[in-house]
């Protein structure tokens, strides 16, 4: 998980910004209505909606908003059908790049983001050809302000979790996807605070970037990847040292 701890906790820290400042309403808004429409209204059936509404929450998104975009997905309201979609391609230093999107219009939203790749350095690539390279796994950011380093790695590995980062006061975990939500009821019971709980896509090999440049242009990609409206998640598959990351990214 080399430099993918830290670039987490910077998209969180971002994530939290942005939730300030209201500019993630539309994107949990379509994850919800996404969530509902594919796996069902009721939260405790659908670990998908239950993530969704809780960051739906952590960006204090209005409770009429949140039940009106639930019934949008069921088809108790109308609205407009956001469909998946999936674009792969390469950035700066041949860095693996996955973004995942909800969209009304997929011909325009693919052409955006084509057209975002080409102009910060990047290139799109088939369907298939570097989602190999990642798996799903459940993914937590968690303080480390009450609890010693070594007594959370244990109780993170008792309840489950399969890999531990800890990186300035805050601690990366990764879980299976079927353990996320028992990993991290097990920490809530240990008193830790959870930052963030979601399902992610972890590289199987990386990328090592160690230009500065190099670090520069491909984190500017994945910011510019991230605020396109449509994008829903941006993965990639680089390692970059964390005391470059912080120059770059932080």
């Amino acid at each position: 998980m080399a430099g993918h701890s830290k670039w987490a906790g910077i998209k969180h820290k971002k994530a939290v910004v942005d939730a300030q400042r209201g500019k993630v309403f539309s994107k949990v808004i379509r994850e919800i209505t996404a969530a509902a429409r594919i796996g069902g209204g009721h939260p405790d059936a659908n670990p998908r909606l239950r993530l969704a509404i809780q960051k739906a929450r952590e960006a204090n998104l209005p409770k009429d908003s949140l039940e009106k975009a639930i019934k949008r997905g069921t088809g108790d309201l109308p609205g407009v059908a956001y469909e998946e979609m999936v674009l792969e391609g390469y950035g700066p230093g041949g860095v693996a790049i996955l973004v995942e999107a909800l969209s009304d219009n997929k011909n325009r939203t693919s052409a955006e983001l084509r057209s975002l790749f080409t102009r910060l350095g990047g290139n799109l690539a088939g369907a298939g050809s570097v989602s190999w390279l990642f798996q799903k796994k459940g993914l937590l950011i968690v303080k480390v302000d009450r609890m010693a380093e070594d007594r959370l790695m244990e109780s993170a590995i008792d309840a489950g979790a399969e890999d531990f980062r800890l990186e300035g006061g805050q601690a990366t975990i990764l879980t299976t996807p079927q353990q996320l939500e028992s990993v991290k009821q097990a920490l809530q019971r240990a008193g830790v605070t959870i930052e963030s709980a979601e399902f992610g896509l972890v590289p199987s090999t990386t990328m090592h970037v160690d230009e500065a440049t190099v670090a520069r242009a491909l984190l500017a990609l994945l910011d510019g990847l991230e605020d396109h409206e449509d994008t829903q998640h941006v993965y990639a598959n680089f390692d970059i040292p964390d005391t470059l990351l912080e120059q770059a990214g932080g």
